[in-house]
């Protein structure tokens, strides 16, 4: 009885750390986690089991929790969060390398590139009301990659494959103009450009700049 608990426990804690593998920079808790398991494998798994089994990945340094900051309501949010593995190349293998999403991995590896120069790192959510055509209020939450604080120095940064069209420049930007505040803000894509800032101030750079030079978002 007992080997048969081992080997179902360490089967499904092998299937959680595929989810995990497979929503990078996806926001996810212990719950959502748990309903996944019962849709997709008919499995029951209680909410604390798939806790504990996700804080084992974090204290074996496989994968790391970014809690979710209000930046308007200045406080934490208990919960969704994120969860970026700290080898984006064990992450890699694991899925055979099958799901290679640019847009994923560069995020995963700007947090890892921040976590390594010693910083905090948050997700930002800024919310903001708006009225519809029918005049109706409604409320929009929108999401800012990373929010990291250096001194007394706050750095709101959001990861971008491109921003080759103003569509995609004022999507890309939306949530950084919304923070109310004058705190630096800065979009990395993943092209080498010359570094620029826009008409709002934020700031524009490439990944490769930023990874390879830690005074880059001090421009």
């Amino acid at each position: 009885m007992e080997r048969n608990k081992v080997l179902k426990d360490a089967s499904i804690m092998d299937d959680l750390l595929d989810i995990i593998s497979s929503s990078i920079g996806s926001l996810s808790n212990p719950t959502k986690l748990a309903n996944t398991f019962m849709s997709e494998k008919n499995i029951k798994i209680s909410q604390l089991t798939v806790s504990n089994y996700l804080d084992y990945f974090i204290d074996a340094f496989l994968i790391e929790k970014a809690r979710r900051y209000d930046v308007k309501g200045r406080k934490y949010i208990s919960s969704p969060y994120k969860y970026y593995f700290s080898d984006i190349g064990l992450r890699n293998v694991r899925l055979n390398f099958r799901q290679n999403e640019q847009s994923h991995i560069m995020e995963n590896v700007i947090y890892n590139e921040l976590r390594m120069r010693g910083l905090n790192v948050d997700v930002g959510v800024v919310e903001y009301n708006y009225k519809d055509e029918n005049k109706k209020t409604i409320r929009k939450n929108l999401e800012i990659d990373f929010i990291i604080n250096r001194g007394s120095n706050r750095y709101y940064i959001q990861s971008a494959l491109n921003v080759d069209t103003k569509e995609k420049q004022v999507q890309e930007t939306e949530s950084l103009r919304r923070t109310g505040d004058s705190f630096k803000k800065v979009v990395i894509v993943r092209n080498n450009i010359v570094p620029r800032f826009d008409d709002d101030g934020i700031l524009y750079i490439g990944v490769e700049d930023f990874l390879l030079d830690e005074t880059a978002l001090d421009l």
